[in-house]
Parts: structure tokens; C-alpha cells; sequence
């Protein structure tokens, strides 16, 4: 917003006259133009990764003949690997002047190559290699972007950007089964077609990155505001205090495996990790509705979006709200409402309304956990620091992911899926309890420097 008059009115009542020199006053906009940038690449690279995940699951199990088992190896190789990669991902974004946009550019550039490869992968080991180089990409890019969303953001507003990008990353997850359904009823050789489809997508969005992503991002001026200038109604986390000039060298590894010093992030991660062990994977999820509900295979590839229009629908106003409350609450708030989902799976209730009510609370978790999380992770973390930070936090979560994966698919193997279920809804029930003691204190934590990172 700019000044109406370029001269002040003193107390006598006359207008005294401002230096001419003096900068208009501007409002940063809410959502900066480099977030809705990178939402648009997201996009676009969701059409071409969830046409994919949309029929890998029908895929490996019915066509290449996997048990659970085998699958929930495959699904964890596509946790796990990407989950690894993402630490160095991130710490590679912050050193040599924050190369975010460099090292997100070759995350989303090997995921494309990996698509023509899937057509030629038709057994176990070959598949597994082919994710897994697919989910190295995902996991350089991952923190580089995260890290791009906050430093492009003001503090206080991280929870409606992060809200705003999950929306339009969850508009191409909501985009991309249809076009795997569309391609599957058009075509013969059906998944082949798929994944050739989602190898050209995928290189459409690299050239969107390319194109309109700015090269060099840096904080907001206005990002570190003195104690007076924080109104009374933002949550501790939505601001950071003041804090001692940051060395201007490049972050090295102990730099950034020191942030677990930070009393807010170790318990961030540790809660994170402990959740991500009892949330069962979404092909997992997807594999029990079409089963209990009897759905024909041709309509499986259309179960995630039901997840993905939930999760459209609910990610920006909640990450509004996160920015207004409390990004910890409405974080543990979305296991509870996945909790419930597990419930009615688990339930008597079946068909077509049963199905639709799952995945909107599954949706609806996701919009409550994905951008919260990160949002809160950006409060606690240095702005030098972003990529490593949030690679952390992904980190932890995606790995225990991966042993979830695991161990779900060996427990469905061993009993059955209701049963493996059953043991996991409880094993969230009881994490969940444990998370919100863990995290009662991370809200109001300031972000200052440990002894330990300013003797480093």
C-alpha cells in the first residue's frame, strides 16, 4: 500500500513537509508471487507423479502378481529412499548462496527422466531401482522448495502460503488419476500409455521451474520485527524475536546436523518420525477401500481423489487458521481425524458413502499435517538454515514411513489387512497422546542460537 500524501500533518495541524527521498511504504502481498511459482511447477509435476501412483499399486500387485509383502517393500523403497536423499538435498540448497532453485531443478529433472524407464521395469528389482531413483529426485527437490516457500514468506503468513501451495500441488494430485483413468479406458496397452503421459507432463513442469522461479531468494525485510511490533493476537510461532547476525560462511554438515540442538526442532522431528511409524501409506489405504467396498479394479486409479479434493478444499483455510491459533494443535488435530478414518474402515459400515467419508478425512489430515508441519518447522529453524531444517523434519517422517510400509505389509501378510490396521489405529491412538506431551512447549520456544551453534 502506498502513502496517500507525501507530507505529515505536526500537532499545530499544518502539513510539514517529508524528505523526498523517504520510501513509499508497500504491503507485502500475503502469498508472494514466487510461492504461487513454485505451486504451479508442483502442479503440474503432481499430474505426472500421481497418474503414476494412481496405478502402480493395480499395477504390482494385479499385473507383475506381488503379495502385500512385496508391495509394502516397493512402497518403502518409495518412502525410504527419497527420504535419505532429502538431507542432502536440503544442505546442499543452503551452501553457495542458497542454491534452492539449482538443487529443486535437478530433483524434478530426475524424476522426469525416470518415467520412460517404467514401461520397461516388469519385475521386482528392476521396478524398485527405477523408484528409487525417482524418489531421489523427489527427495532433492523436497526441502529446496519447502525452503523457497519460507524465505519467500513472512513469518506470520508461512501458514497460509505452505496452505496455498499444498492446495495447488493437490489440484495436480486431484488432476492426475483422472488423466491415468482417461488414458486406461482409451488405450490398450493402459499403463504403459500412463507412464509415457506422465514423462512428458513431468518435463513440462521442469521447464515452468526453469522459466519462473526466481534464481535467488531471500528472507522479507520485515521478517525479524522488534518485541513491541508483534500484535498481541499471533501465536509465539507465527514471529521470530531478534537474534545476533548470522556468520555469512556456508553452512557446513555439523552446521546443520547442530540444528537438533534446538530444543523445538529435536522435538518437531521426534514427533514427527513418531507419527509418520503409525500412518499407513495411502496405497495401503487406497488397496483396503477397494477391497471392503467391493469397487471394480477400473475405478481404483479414482480413489485419490477423494483424498485430493479433501485435501484441496481444507489446505488453505487451514493453514490459515494454523497461523491464527496453533500450528502444534491443528498438526495433532489432523491425526485425530485420521484416526477416525481408520475407525470406519475399520467399521461395519461399508459402500459407497463409507468409501467417500474415508478419503475425506484422509484429505483432510493431509491438510491439517503437510503444510503445518512445515510452516512450524520454518518458525523454529534460522533462515540460513531453511533447507536443512525442513530436511530434518521430512526426514524423520518419511523414514518412519518406510518402516510403516514394512511392517504393514508384513502384518497384512501374516493376518490380514483389517487386523494390521486394527494394530495401527491403536499405535496412532497412542502416539498422538504421547506427541501432544512431547510438543506442549514448541509454540512459545524463541528462535535464538544454542551455545553450541555460536561457538560453531
Amino acid at each position: 500500500m502506498y502513502l496517500a500524501d507525501s507530507r505529515s500533518t505536526d500537532a499545530r495541524g499544518t502539513k510539514a513537509a517529508v524528505a523526498p527521498d523517504t520510501p513509499p511504504v508497500r504491503r507485502r502481498a500475503v502469498v508472494p508471487s514466487t510461492v504461487l511459482a513454485l505451486g504451479a511447477v508442483s502442479l503440474i509435476t503432481d499430474v505426472s507423479s500421481e497418474m503414476v501412483t494412481a496405478v502402480l499399486p493395480l499395477y504390482v500387485v494385479a499385473g507383475l502378481g506381488l503379495s502385500p509383502l512385496g508391495f509394502g517393500l516397493l512402497d518403502g523403497i518409495n518412502n525410504g529412499v527419497g527420504a535419505l536423499v532429502r538431507l542432502a538435498g536440503g544442505h546442499l540448497a543452503d551452501r553457495g548462496g542458497r542454491r534452492h532453485k539449482l538443487v529443486a531443478g535437478l530433483g524434478y529433472g530426475l524424476s522426469a527422466l525416470c518415467k520412460p524407464l517404467l514401461p520397461l521395469a516388469h519385475t521386482l528389482p528392476v521396478l524398485s531401482a527405477v523408484l528409487a531413483v525417482d524418489r531421489t529426485g523427489k527427495g532433492l527437490r523436497t526441502a529446496p522448495r519447502d525452503a523457497m516457500i519460507s524465505l519467500a514468506t513472512e513469518p506470520a503468513h508461512r501458514g497460509r502460503a505452505f496452505g496455498v501451495h499444498r492446495a495447488m500441488d493437490t489440484t495436480g494430485a486431484l488432476l492426475g488419476p483422472l488423466v491415468a483413468f482417461a488414458v486406461l479406458r482409451a488405450t490398450v496397452d493402459g499403463y504403459d500409455a500412463v507412464f509415457t503421459v506422465s514423462a512428458c507432463v513431468a518435463v513440462l513442469g521442469v521447464l515452468v521451474l526453469v522459466l519462473f522461479v526466481p534464481r535467488h531468494i531471500d528472507a522479507p525485510a520485515d521478517a525479524v520485527r522488534p518485541p513491541d511490533a508483534v500484535r498481541p493476537s499471533q501465536p509465539p510461532d507465527a514471529v521470530r524475536p531478534p537474534r545476533p547476525p548470522e556468520p555469512s560462511r556456508p553452512p557446513a554438515v555439523r552446521d546443520a546436523l547442530g540444528l537438533l540442538l534446538r530444543p523445538d526442532l529435536r522435538r518437531l522431528t521426534v514427533c514427527a518420525a513418531l507419527l509418520g511409524l503409525t500412518t499407513v501409506s495411502d496405497s495401503f489405504l487406497y488397496l483396503l477401500l477397494q477391497r471392503e467396498g467391493d469397487l471394480p479394479a477400473h475405478l481404483f486409479p479414482l480413489l485419490p481423489l477423494g483424498t485430493a479434493a479433501s485435501f484441496l478444499l481444507f489446505a488453505v483455510p487451514l493453514g490459515a487458521l494454523a497461523d491464527r491459533v496453533s500450528r502444534r494443535r491443528l498438526f495433532l488435530a489432523g491425526h485425530g481425524v485420521l484416526l477416525l478414518g481408520y475407525g470406519l474402515v475399520l467399521s461395519p459400515w461399508h459402500g459407497f458413502p463409507a468409501v467417500l467419508a474415508v478419503l475425506v478425512l484422509h484429505g483432510t489430515f493431509y491438510a491439517a499435517t503437510d503444510g503445518v508441519l512445515a510452516a512450524a518447522t520454518a518458525a523454529v529453524v534460522p533462515d540460513r538454515h531453511q533447507g536443512a531444517g525442513q530436511a530434518l523434519v521430512g526426514t524423520g517422517q518419511a523414514l518412519a514411513r518406510f518402516v510403516c510400509s514394512l511392517a504393514f505389509g508384513a502384518a497384512w501378510s501374516l493376518w490380514d489387512g483389517k487386523t494390521a490396521l486394527t494394530v495401527t489405529a491403536a499405535a496412532l491412538a497412542v502416539s498422538t497422546v504421547v506427541a501432544a506431551f512431547v510438543l506442549r512447549t514448541v509454540d512459545g520456544t524463541p528462535t535464538t542460537a544454542t551455545p553450541q551453534e555460536a561457538r560453531a
